[in-house]
């Protein structure tokens, strides 16, 4: 991608001639002397991850949700399980995490507070962005707060170089980033792409979900040279991946820079957890690779897996980094550990697609993912749903507007290592007046594409 290193190098050079250029200075820590125990399979640690209670109070504020409340809350127990968290690896429990959380603050309290460019980075922060480059096979990595701020940091980075490049002007048209984004992208992704067009330095197009006819004829008729493609990896409403592989095919194409959110696809896909490029065998062509670290890592924060100039020009520009404080040590050390259980403990990712294949097995959907999807439709249906749920026993929380579209309201099930099979049977069970009509789930799902692709085009 020669065009984009010859762009991001001008831009660079521009924030070096006005002394702007910033870089991270790692206060230094002692790091553990040795390695976090691992496990050779699950442990009574990982029902923590997945049973959970509910007071009274909320129990019943959640039943009486749509004006159905009844006396049946009495009968309940407090305990649940839970079914809507994205601790899909089960390691937010796991010994290890906490043994490395728990010893970093009490030798370090929460560490230095501030952001990353003054006091809060260290030499935590920088042990695990090298072992999140090297999991993701790219040459460096920055380390933000959240996914959130993460994505934000990459859209924000990349419309200063519209800037950066016209010198004390506002940008041509022509001379902004075309940026091509998936009608269901994250909201993340959104926001970023929302607010660089409102500073005139990128021009937006939308494109119908995972379509790759739509986005070639968008790419072909663009006549802007700086093109950039943006997607999530794994869909995080629908369980779907994104047709990486035909993407890269377009990149060669079109020479654009690929930008991927893989939040639900690190830790959980690939042999080694390298996430959905690696399951797809496409790492090399992935050229940006935003993550977080609170889904399958357990834990909290996001990063940006990518080259190093881009991270210079990243932490110099993206403002949802430059003005946050840094993660806590604390949680950095946790994150640490989750990496390291993650690659020992290869039997819970292997766990993971298990009980994918098993809930397929008992229901008969065509599920690919450790998202499912249940469409329910309406607002009122879906509450309903919800409450059946929780009377069964189950934390499964439902998903109306704006998360989704109107009628394509839904029950969303995410499987975790720390699930055992009884688990899933008792929870198929409990789904089965949603599941006897599955066969609309597809006309509902595609609905839900279609009104995306209509909602976001209006952005």
């Amino acid at each position: 991608m020669a065009q984009w290193d010859a762009l991001v190098d001008a831009a660079l050079g521009e924030l070096a001639s006005r002394s702007l250029l910033r870089a991270t200075r790692p206060i230094s820590l002692a790091l553990p002397p040795a390695p976090p125990e691992t496990f050779p399979g699950p442990g009574p640690w990982d029902r923590a991850a997945v049973e959970i209670r509910l007071d009274r109070a909320t129990l019943h504020q959640w039943l009486a949700e749509g004006g159905e409340a009844s006396g049946q809350e009495e009968e309940l127990g407090e305990k649940l399980i839970l079914f809507s968290g994205n601790d899909y690896m089960g390691l937010s429990s796991h010994p290890a995490v906490r043994e490395a959380a728990a010893k970093a603050a009490q030798e370090y309290g929460m560490g230095p507070r501030g952001s990353a460019l003054i006091c809060g980075y260290t030499t935590y922060h920088k042990l695990v962005e090298e072992s999140l480059a090297e999991l993701k096979k790219k040459e460096d990595c920055l380390l933000c707060p959240t996914g959130f701020s993460a994505n934000m940091a990459v859209m924000t980075a990349l419309g200063s170089i519209s800037s950066l490049l016209a010198v004390g002007r506002k940008p041509a048209k022509d001379e902004r980033i075309a940026i091509f984004s998936d009608a269901l992208n994250h909201a993340s992704i959104i926001d970023g792409i929302r607010l660089i067009e409102r500073q005139q330095e990128a021009v937006v197009f939308v494109y119908k979900h995972c379509d790759m006819s739509h986005l070639d004829f968008l790419l072909s008729s663009c006549s802007i040279k700086k093109k950039v493609v943006v997607t999530d990896s794994l869909f995080s409403m629908d369980g779907d991946f994104a047709p990486l592989p035909e993407l890269v095919e377009l990149r060669r194409k079109y020479g654009f820079l690929l930008v991927i959110d893989d939040a639900h696809g690190t830790l959980v896909c690939g042999d080694n957890g390298g996430g959905v490029p690696e399951l797809l065998e496409c790492e090399s062509g992935i050229d940006i690779s935003v993550g977080t670290l609170s889904k399958a890592a357990g834990c909290q924060g996001g990063f940006v897996a990518c080259s190093t100039r881009w991270k210079s020009l990243i932490q110099s520009r993206g403002r949802s980094f430059i003005f946050s404080t840094a993660l806590p040590v604390p949680v950095v050390a946790s994150v640490q550990a989750a990496l390291h259980v993650s690659r020992k403990e290869r039997w819970r990712r292997l766990l993971v697609w298990r009980h994918v294949q098993y809930f397929a097995s008992l229901t008969k959907l065509n599920i690919t993912s450790p998202i499912i999807s249940i469409v329910v439709g309406s607002e009122e249906a879906a509450l309903r749903a919800g409450r059946h749920m929780l009377r069964s026993g189950f934390h499964v929380t439902p998903i109306r507007p704006p998360t989704v579209p109107p009628n394509s309201c839904r029950l969303r099930i995410t499987l975790s290592a720390s699930h055992s099979s009884d688990d899933i049977k008792r929870l198929v069970d409990a789904l089965a007046p949603w599941l006897s009509g599955k066969h609309a789930k597809q006309s509902f799902v595609e609905g839900h594409s279609e009104q995306s692709y209509v909602a976001a085009s209006k952005l």
